[in-house]
């Protein structure tokens, strides 16, 4: 495996990663797909605003990606950023995610960054472990704040100090 600066020609293989997700899990808060020319914005807006999106690779091609961005879009915030995280189906459990996410935090505490947010589905246990296991302590438990598969859901907020 490999971690690189994702490319454009990336897009296909990252999006068929995120829209699994979006489809079979609550790791997203969302049930709407993204289409390419989204994910080319997705792409350009990261690239515009000098945060990383980064993709891990093997032979069989991109089997998860990381990038952050602004945790809020008020100036005082600057220094605070949130991130995601997503790692291929069926490659989940071989430590591609806590590459990736070692690796962010490298590229945001070179940024200048001082905080590393996550926000993490309350029942998703092999995240909270991995971000636990990397420093991340919960800082805010949110009841009930989504709705997903005909059931409402959890959503915890991790901090991680990286100054």
């Amino acid at each position: 495996m490999t971690l690189a600066d994702a490319v454009r020609e990336d897009m296909g293989g990252v999006l068929a990663i995120y829209n699994d997700v979006i489809r079979t899990s609550t790791a997203v808060y969302s049930e709407v797909e993204f289409t390419a020319e989204r994910g080319d914005a997705w792409f350009d807006a990261k690239a515009a605003q000098g945060f990383p999106f980064i993709v891990a690779r093997d032979a069989s091609g991109i089997i998860g990606f990381g990038t952050f961005g602004e945790f809020r879009a008020w100036p005082c915030y600057q220094y605070s950023v949130e991130h995601s995280i997503h790692v291929r189906a069926d490659r989940r459990g071989g430590g591609i995610g806590r590459a990736l996410l070692i690796d962010l935090v490298e590229r945001a505490g070179a940024l200048g960054k001082h905080a590393m947010i996550a926000g993490i589905d309350a029942d998703n246990d092999a995240s909270m472990r991995l971000h636990e296991s990397l420093g991340f302590s919960v800082v805010g438990h949110f009841r009930e704040v989504g709705f997903k598969f005909g059931r409402w859901l959890d959503l915890k907020f991790l901090q991680r100090l990286l100054s």
